[in-house]
């Protein structure tokens, strides 16, 4: 855990808070970085204002995959669902890129509202391939899920308190129970890849400097 910070709500600015936090502690902002996102526009933003063209956003293929099926009758949801996977399992990024246009013509037959929830951010769901990265390193970085199981369990863990007395003791107590989850924390499917994620980041970097020049 890198840290926990207080806020009624998720606001652009505590986000830009707790980023701002991590920079001043040694988080680099002069490499491209890949930043996994839900859909929250309020942490988007800030990271787009602490890293603007560094930072490298993979969108969580699973809130998306359950967002887009929503907006439709439960007749249409598993055939939709099902062909997002299809699309995301895809290993070339223009395949993928082809299948999710495809969906997006079927949907606005279906829902328009649905056919733009899923072009809002299609492209950043395919930032993992665009870095062509392995099978298993992929599979981890396509959601948020690994930080979402941690804050499960720390709710399970505070579930318990009836009364918060301040601020400071819901601090006290979350940053507590993030502690105790770590414990449960396991490496990472396909982390023997992650020197391949460096290298595929160090190529942006590199291409972006060519394009600069």
């Amino acid at each position: 855990m890198l840290g926990a910070w207080l806020g009624a709500t998720e606001t652009a600015q505590l986000c830009r808070e707790l980023l701002s936090d991590l920079v001043e502690r040694g988080l680099p902002t002069d490499r491209s970085l890949l930043f996994v996102l839900d859909g929250s526009k309020a942490l988007r933003r800030a990271v787009k204002d602490t890293f603007g063209d560094k930072a490298l956003v993979q969108r969580c293929q699973v809130h998306k995959e359950r967002n887009v099926p929503d907006l439709l009758p439960k007749s249409y949801q598993r055939v939709v669902r099902m062909r997002l996977r299809a699309a995301w399992g895809m290993k070339l990024y223009e395949a993928a890129k082809t299948e999710l246009k495809k969906l997006v013509e079927y949907l606005d037959d279906l829902n328009p509202s649905a056919a733009r929830s899923l072009e809002a951010g299609l492209e950043e769901t395919l930032t993992i391939h665009r870095l062509q990265l392995p099978d298993a390193l992929r599979q981890t970085l396509r959601s948020t899920n690994p930080i979402e199981n941690c804050f499960s369990f720390k709710q399970k863990y505070c579930r318990h308190v009836k009364r918060w007395s301040s601020a400071d003791m819901a601090l006290r107590w979350s940053s507590a129970m993030l502690l105790e989850v770590e414990k449960r924390f396991r490496r990472i499917r396909g982390r023997r890849s992650m020197p391949q994620l460096i290298s595929a980041l160090n190529t942006v970097e590199v291409d972006k400097k060519k394009a600069i020049a």
